[in-house]
């Protein structure tokens, strides 16, 4: 017998799928006006799917790096370091012409810096392949689950906003007082990311910005009683409201959901550095913890990141800007704070590196 009618299920169609055909058919009468990148519009395909994600061996560059990084700081670089703990402003320098001796001098140069801003950068006129390429370098490239992508190159994550789509409007309500929302990428991942970049297309001329806090020095402000406290503890991370939501809209799960557990405070694989590996928008729960004890723990360590202004910084853009930093060592947030009728155009390249290293209180 067939189903009724009522027993039909009609796939839901993903609102954003349609603002960006809007866009795309907009293009096609008035290119003036629309992205000036067309080829990264958000991709956004329900049937893609990824197999499960499996373990790899992973090297960090920056272990073969050379510490005077000769190929990465020449007499043609200039450097403007933003605040003593991370961000440096970096001009006279083009990535895609590094040699790969550079390119390990630059995941050094990351890893010490935590957030590295290089400006007047041709990185987005290379072509996804060249794109790719060079961020592979870095470990092998995160395929988003869920995000718009670039079709025909999953390993993009786009992100894209402009007055007939507003992405943010799916993961932040008007039930929140700010947008504020500090992470570090895709934590669920057995092997989370490392050294990730992210160029700039098109922006507004004011707003838009990115926060970045060094969770290396929010560990360094704790207590040693404290620190013993951390050894030990893992987090449970978790891919599942991410794949729910979008589900929950029409959108791509491209993987089935994981949660996968990680050391509260890690160890950086080249400086040694341990830093707090925490946040609000993947992590659940601490390992072993009853509700109260581990909501009472993470809200402690949310709020202590969260007003660290004085170990946070804010990177600006402008045309031609690159951000590379370190997803190991550092929780960052979107500031959605432009009009509506501007158009914000990114991309992401996110290298998944390292299974996390827990540390140990000495």
């Amino acid at each position: 017998m067939s189903p009724s009618v009522s027993e039909v299920q009609t796939p839901k169609v993903y609102a954003a799928a349609e603002a960006i055909e809007r866009v795309k058919a907009q293009l096609s009468t008035n290119s003036s006006s629309g992205p000036s990148h067309p080829a990264y519009l958000p991709h956004f395909d329900s049937s893609e799917k990824f197999p499960p994600t499996e373990l790899f061996e992973f090297s960090d560059p920056g272990l073969r790096a050379n510490p005077a990084k000769p190929n990465l700081l020449t007499e043609n670089t200039t450097l403007k370091h933003i605040s003593p703990y991370l961000g440096t402003e970096v001009r006279g320098v083009q990535i895609y012409q590094l040699s790969k001796e550079g390119l390990d001098e630059l995941a050094l140069f990351v890893a010490e810096r935590k957030v590295v801003i290089f400006r007047d950068q041709d990185f987005k006129d290379l072509g996804p392949e060249r794109q790719i390429e060079l961020a592979r370098h870095f470990g092998p490239i995160q395929r988003h689950p869920t995000s718009g992508n670039v079709k025909g190159f999953p390993e993009f994550h786009v992100v894209y906003r402009d007055p007939e789509y507003d992405y943010f409007k799916e993961y932040i309500t008007n039930e929140r007082s700010n947008y504020t929302s500090w992470h570090s990428d895709v934590a669920y991942e057995k092997q989370p990311p490392g050294t990730t970049f992210f160029f700039i297309l098109d922006q507004p001329d004011v707003g838009g910005d990115t926060l970045f806090a060094s969770q290396v020095e929010a560990y360094n402000r704790l207590s040693d009683e404290f620190k013993k406290l951390l050894e030990g503890l893992k987090i449970v991370h978790s891919a599942v409201e991410q794949a729910e939501g979008s589900r929950k809209r029409g959108g791509p799960v491209r993987r089935e959901p994981i949660e996968t557990e990680h050391p509260i405070v890690r160890v950086h694989p080249v400086t040694g550095e341990k830093a707090l590996y925490v946040n609000a928008v993947f992590g659940r729960r601490v390992s072993g913890f009853k509700k109260e004890e581990s909501d009472a723990l993470l809200g402690f360590l949310y709020d202590h990141i969260a007003k660290g202004a004085d170990f946070q910084i804010r990177a600006t853009y402008e045309p031609g800007t690159v951000v590379v930093w370190d997803n190991r060592l550092t929780v960052h947030s979107a500031t959605p704070d432009f009009k509506a009728e501007f158009r914000r155009h990114a991309v992401r390249l996110t290298p998944q590196a390292e299974v996390p290293i827990p540390a140990t209180f000495a």
